[in-house]
């Protein structure tokens, strides 16, 4: 392209513009930002079809799949297993295969509300439940199998993609455990004992049927099918009567008892007991108000926190952010001790009413004199009245934000400003 020069119109000089040349225009800007894209946008966001809530969602499909398959399976009378592992199946097996698919469905079912909560438990499970439903399409070889075994596998590689999502440990108390391990004693006790005593039964035969007496027998069902005939089998089933009624009931209600009080306190925003006794070492906030969020904040990542509150809404908002919170007043001593202040690591009281942070305070120094206690002074007159009652430290938020203020203005440093801190605590706690 020639390069033309200047041209000149009377007095003015005008310099034609080569394209080239041409700058960019503000409209040519605004276009460019507005269509061009310089990072690469997905038209499908995976990790949101491939995250710890798909595989729960893949776990329910497979259990539900399972559960058709199994009755398919029962109202055709039964299937015939043509699989690669038929032949290992033992004589008179093929029977059993539409009930375990229907078992293996429960136990899905059972394992994908345990991966709903976040239970490792529960993804240990899935690995079990899913390799007996591919053992059941390979014995069986139907499609009908295969299909939520195909399922289940896809879950299974979601949830080790996702195996950080389910970090949540099962927490049993020494009494569920022994409730649980007493149970499952009596039924081997029951089961072993009929079995090694058959002569004497009428109807037990084999093992199963020995397991099958345990179990009709422990439910009080009798079906009378199997019957005791001698005076020892007939004090031994009283035996597995009274001590597996017992069990099961102890069991039971050592499971289901702290579920519905853990759901119970869940709806009122307050922690369980058994949760209680499980704290040590953490910090106590007696009391909500305007310094509550930011010093949440400033402890979570740091310690286990306990807000002690009376007020029932604030109580149910913090339980939905995974607060621990005890609702009760701050200022009685029961609910401090509840809350284990023998073992914690301080206590805090900020709240809007100095008042009431000085019954609270005087409250925790009664329920432990030894812990450390940290106050908020709403009112800056007010500091050496939570300092008499015995709080360790005073912190006047007015007296310091008056501070900060006054430094921001005339432009002090970050190291000025954090002065600020250390010379209003300092002041603070004498």
């Amino acid at each position: 392209m020639c390069r033309r020069g200047p041209l000149f119109v009377g007095a003015a000089r005008i310099t034609p513009v080569v394209a080239t040349d041409s700058p960019e225009t503000p409209g040519d800007t605004a276009l460019d930002e507005l269509f061009h894209q310089p990072e690469q946008v997905p038209l499908v966001y995976w990790r949101s079809f491939s995250g710890s809530k798909t595989a729960v969602l893949l776990t329910g499909m497979a259990a539900v799949l399972a559960f058709v398959a199994g009755l398919s399976h029962l109202s055709q009378g039964g299937v015939t297993p043509t699989g690669p592992l038929a032949g290992t199946l033992p004589a008179g097996a093929a029977e059993v295969v539409p009930l375990a698919s229907i078992v293996v469905a429960f136990v899905l079912t059972v394992v994908a509300a345990g991966l709903r909560s976040r239970y490792r438990l529960a993804w240990y499970g899935l690995f079990g439940a899913v390799s007996a439903l591919c053992a059941l399409a390979l014995t069986t070889g139907a499609a009908s199998d295969a299909v939520p075994a195909l399922v289940g596998a896809v879950g299974v590689a979601l949830a080790v993609v996702n195996r950080s999502g389910f970090d949540r440990a099962v927490e049993l108390t020494p009494f569920q455990t022994t409730a649980l391990l007493a149970f499952v004693g009596v039924q081997v006790y029951g089961t072993v004992g009929t079995y090694a005593m058959r002569e004497n039964f009428v109807g037990v035969d084999t093992l199963t049927d020995a397991f099958y007496y345990i179990v009709v027998t422990g439910t009080t069902v009798g079906y009378g099918d199997a019957t005791p005939t001698t005076q020892v089998t007939k004090l031994f089933t009283l035996s597995v009567i009274v001590l597996g009624t017992g069990a099961f009931t102890v069991a039971t209600g050592s499971l289901i008892i702290p579920a519905l009080e853990s759901r119970i306190s869940s709806a009122f925003g307050t922690m369980t007991a058994s949760e209680l006794t499980l704290l040590e070492d953490h910090v106590l906030v007696l009391g909500t108000g305007e310094l509550t969020e930011p010093l949440l904040d400033e402890l979570a990542a740091t310690t286990d926190v306990v807000v002690v509150t009376p007020d029932a809404d604030a109580a149910a908002a913090l339980d939905d952010r995974d607060v621990n919170v005890l609702t009760a007043d701050p200022t009685d001593e029961g609910p401090l001790l509840d809350a284990r202040i023998g073992a914690a690591r301080g206590v805090v009281v900020a709240t809007d009413d100095d008042a009431r942070d000085a019954l609270a305070v005087v409250a925790a120094r009664q329920a432990n004199p030894d812990v450390r206690i940290v106050a908020a002074a709403t009112d800056q007159k007010h500091v050496d009245k939570l300092e008499a009652v015995g709080a360790d430290a005073v912190i006047s938020p007015a007296v310091i934000g008056g501070q900060l203020l006054g430094r921001s203005v005339l432009g002090a440093d970050d190291d000025a400003l954090a002065g600020v801190f250390d010379s209003g605590a300092e002041d603070d706690t004498g």
